[in-house]
């Protein structure tokens, strides 16, 4: 079983799903199930891990990542939960390997270009993005860049056209280009054709899918990111 975001790779989309989505979740499914194991992570409340407990049920509460190395610590936590120790630990060696690679090939970038990530730009004054602390944020100055949105006090929020236009960022990815966003529709909005990115054509689109949850597939993101930002190094 999953819940409604567990949808990679294809194969976990036959898997029944047992809610999330709007944060509830159907207990009924998840005892029909009968799992060994409920794996709960920091979106989760304590209430959620209760109500499970109480059925009987045996949860272990991951935490939230806040950097790569603990992805790679909770994924060799689970394999340990899950009876497949070897496989995890080579998946995070793997993933080890791959991160140390990007890093590498970036070891020589002396200029970073400013970044700013679009998560929802349905209000072009005042688009949503991502600051400080968040992964998204880390694997943009991972990948060679700086990102704009971290000016903001809070994690995510939006960033007025105003401050957007102080900031004028050499390049745009579009997140919410999984929900039609495209470079052109950017250029057009009142006031963005004053940004370096759009006269450079920097406006790129970008998989939202994955950065947007602390799992494997940060690592391929990171090295997308990479590409983006520095596709002189990828030639």
């Amino acid at each position: 079983g999953r819940d409604d975001f567990s949808d990679y790779p294809e194969a976990a989309k036959a898997l029944p799903a047992a809610g999330g989505s709007m944060g509830d979740y159907n207990y009924e499914t998840i005892v029909s199930l009968k799992p060994d194991l409920v794996l709960m992570t920091g979106i989760n409340t304590p209430e959620q891990v209760k109500a499970l407990e109480d059925l009987g049920i045996t949860v272990y509460y991951l935490p939230n990542p806040v950097n790569l190395e603990d992805l790679f610590v909770n994924i060799e936590t689970v394999g340990k939960l899950t009876g497949r120790s070897a496989e995890a630990e080579k998946l995070a060696a793997d993933l080890r390997a791959r991160l140390q690679a990007v890093t590498d090939k970036l070891a020589t970038v002396t200029e970073k270009p400013t970044v700013f990530y679009e998560l929802d730009g349905s209000e072009p004054t005042k688009p949503w993005t991502a600051g400080a602390g968040t992964f998204l944020s880390q694997l943009i100055g991972m990948a060679g860049g700086v990102n704009i949105g971290d000016q903001m006090p809070e994690m995510y929020g939006q960033m007025s056209l105003e401050a957007l236009l102080v900031a004028n960022p050499q390049v745009i990815l579009l997140g919410d280009a999984a929900y039609g966003m495209t470079p052109e529709q950017v250029a057009a909005r009142a006031g963005w054709e004053a940004l370096d990115a759009v006269k450079n054509a920097r406006v790129l689109t970008f998989d939202d899918n994955l950065v947007s949850r602390p799992g494997p597939r940060l690592i391929e993101g990171l090295e997308v990111l990479a590409q983006l930002l520095h596709p002189e190094l990828f030639k």
